[in-house]
């Protein structure tokens, strides 16, 4: 069979796409314009090629994954809605109605938690009821879970500012802030396979992951005042956290959704939830995908933070606690890709690989700032 010239195919792709494509493409681009054009004297060459990547990287996610149009639409809105409110006064975050119950950052976030509650409630009575009510229930409400906690991470980004100049940063700097970021990668990641294999019966496990993590935001919210927005520590004033950080917590993000479908798969091949869960050939392409995905998310990140340490320490690794682990992370997801795609390995094997796997990466992420001293040490909890 002839294959069609790749630029042929480019061409048709790009001609296939209809009025509204072309819309949100451009919709993009005027955003980022206007962002250059407003906010350009507060941002240096690093933050303009970064916005610049970003539209046609989003521009083609939107086309691929037409949902996400939707969600970055409704975000755009109430992160402006939300900026327009404050009107440069921090203190009308308790005045204004909807700054005090909806959307400033600390509420738009509980409102993510709670929403996120409810759909881990909707998704598993759907799964064990057999109800396609609570199942699109789950997915409705995670889809708004989700648009609330970008917004509130968008609206923390603004209120940093209003704290002070020298204040302000991108809202990925303490573990308050990244399980936040952790938990609306997760969710956007299942959110696409839930539309790409056309199956919300996953979704009841991976909420389970992502209801942990909310719970314990919460609770170092709450005990230690974690939501407080405070200063960046010197550490971390660098422009390569902006790209360091968002490209790490896509990989953790796969990697518990890779997680939660393989304790599905290994349920079900002990005869639990069998006929709800869809057939093990399917969340074990999922769980690939996501490993997948997450790996090459993280080769990209640890390539990253090997050029910040250069910049900062000197030398591009130093065989720090948090980097060693992160080389434990990288090389147990590298060999289980390789164990599947070369040796053809399938079903509980790599199943339990990928639960142990975020066992590996939970403590590379946490444990290491918990028990290991080290140059990562600010991270403690």
């Amino acid at each position: 069979m002839e294959l069609a010239h790749p630029s042929l195919t480019r061409t048709h792709w790009l001609r296939d796409r209809d009025l509204f494509d072309w819309l949100y493409a451009v919709a993009l681009v005027i955003g980022a314009g206007l962002a250059l054009a407003k906010y350009g004297a507060f941002m240096d060459v690093y933050d303009d090629i970064v916005l610049i990547i970003h539209v046609p990287a989003l521009v083609a996610i939107g086309w691929y994954w037409k949902p996400f149009r939707g969600f970055l639409a409704a975000v755009a809105v109430l992160s402006l809605f939300s900026i327009w409110l404050y009107q440069g006064d921090l203190a009308r975050a308790e005045q204004v109605f909807f700054l005090k119950y909806l959307i400033s950052s600390q509420t738009a976030i509980m409102w993510m938690s709670a929403l996120y509650f409810m759909a881990t409630g909707a998704y598993w009575l759907g799964l064990l009821a057999r109800s396609e009510f609570g199942e699109k229930t789950g997915s409705t409400l995670l889809w708004i879970g989700t648009v609330m906690g970008t917004t509130g991470l968008f609206a923390r980004w603004y209120e940093s500012y209003l704290l002070g100049p020298e204040i302000g940063h991108i809202p990925i700097s303490n573990l308050y802030e990244v399980f936040v970021l952790f938990s609306l990668m997760t969710a956007l990641l299942y959110l696409y396979y839930e539309l790409r294999y056309d199956t919300r019966r996953m979704g009841a496990f991976v909420m389970l992951v992502i209801s942990a993590a909310v719970a314990f935001l919460l609770w170092y919210s709450f005990s230690r005042g974690a939501h407080e927005i405070q200063p960046l520590i010197p550490a971390l004033q660098s422009y390569w956290m902006k790209v360091h950080v968002p490209t790490n917590f896509v990989g953790y993000g796969a990697f518990a959704l890779a997680a939660m479908i393989g304790v599905a798969v290994l349920l079900v091949e002990r005869g639990i939830l069998a006929s709800r869960l869809p057939p093990v050939k399917v969340m074990e392409d999922v769980m690939y995908k996501a490993i997948a995905i997450g790996f090459a998310f993280f080769t990209i990140a640890t390539i990253l933070g090997a050029l910040w340490a250069a910049e900062a320490w000197g030398t591009y690794w130093q065989w720090d606690p948090k980097e060693t682990w992160a080389l434990i992370v990288w090389l147990n997801y590298a060999a289980w890709l390789h164990m599947r795609l070369t040796k053809g390995l399938r079903g509980a094997i790599l199943a339990w690989w990928a639960v142990i796997g975020l066992a590996v990466t939970t403590f590379a992420f946490i444990g290491v700032n918990m028990f290991l001293s080290g140059l990562h040490s600010y991270g403690n909890l």
